[in-house]
């Protein structure tokens, strides 16, 4: 699913965005931030395949599964 600026600052402002990024922080702390210096360089897909390894745990799959229900 591909979402626009928008709504991924709105997902990463609800209390469900909030509590994946505590849990990203606290499972993958270097792998979140290697990420975000991947994504700012442009390298997205690099981001993407670092925050899907993060994204597998049961706690991250529910709180992103209760985000796409939000949008």
């Amino acid at each position: 699913m591909q979402y626009d600026r928008d709504q991924l600052l709105r997902m990463a402002q609800s209390s469900q965005g909030q509590q994946l990024l505590t849990l990203l922080q606290k499972k993958g702390g270097a792998q979140l931030q290697n990420a975000i210096s991947r994504a700012s360089g442009g390298d997205y897909e690099g981001a993407k395949a670092i925050l899907s390894s993060l994204l597998e745990t049961p706690e991250a799959k529910a709180l992103m599964k209760q985000l796409e229900e939000q949008s």
